[in-house]
């Protein structure tokens, strides 16, 4: 797909529901797309959009081995509710035990390299082989959730991954995802109603104070430039 055409539709969808959005990518990409789900709301909320109307269409998630019970909890919940497995990938068990038995159980807070290599062995390996045989992909993404992603578009090229990327809730406000969760009785995470915003590893989140940026709990001893795993290169 050309630069022209993936800026064509990302203006042809710019003011589409995503209703609409995950329908169209969907129906036009059959198994070459599936949803990205890391289990936050805006995950949440598709999962709802996309089974609802096509129920054979692939979702998945990853278990870096460090989440939150309170995550894998929401993944039976989420399977249950709608009647399908999650997909769950998962990182390879010699790379994990070789970082961890050369750099320590929780290397990370020692320094931004470290943290992005356990990011890279734990999501970005997984993550490519979920993408394997892949077109494009659907992910939860918003404008307004941090400054890494202020100028992200409906439809867009993923240079990283080499696929499509469709972000159906790019211009929804946080308030609008919680009123589509209420609306239709869509699980989410306890977490949320903990002062936890946004939701990762459990040694990598907090929750945050009231005035704070909502990503400001995700890998809290660092710069918010640098608040990215690799999943959403920018």
């Amino acid at each position: 797909m050309t630069k022209d055409e993936i800026k064509e539709l990302a203006g042809r969808f710019r003011e589409a529901s995503p209703q609409e959005i995950v329908d169209y990518f969907v129906e036009n990409f059959g198994n070459k797309i599936a949803l990205s789900s890391s289990l936050s709301i805006e995950d949440q909320v598709l999962t709802e959009m996309v089974i609802s109307n096509h129920p054979e269409a692939k979702i998945f998630t990853l278990d870096t081995g460090r989440l939150f019970p309170e995550t894998y909890d929401l993944i039976d919940r989420t399977s249950k509710k709608y009647k399908f497995n999650l997909q769950v990938f998962f990182p390879e068990k010699e790379a994990v035990e070789n970082l961890v038995n050369n750099k320590g159980i929780n290397l990370f807070y020692d320094s931004v390299e470290n943290r992005k290599e356990c990011c890279r062995i734990r999501k970005i390996e997984p993550l490519k082989r979920a993408f394997a045989g892949l077109d494009a992909w659907i992910c939860g993404l918003r404008a307004e959730q941090s400054i890494t992603r202020k100028d992200i578009e409906v439809v867009e090229w993923d240079e990283n991954n080499q696929l499509l990327k469709i972000n159906p809730l790019a211009f929804w406000s946080e308030q609008k995802v919680w009123d589509y969760i209420k609306e239709k009785g869509i699980p989410y995470n306890p977490l949320h109603d903990k002062g936890y915003p946004s939701i990762g590893c459990q040694p990598c989140t907090r929750a945050i104070e009231a005035g704070e940026d909502i990503r400001a709990g995700r890998w809290w001893w660092e710069n918010p430039e640098t608040k990215e795993c690799g999943l959403h290169k920018r």
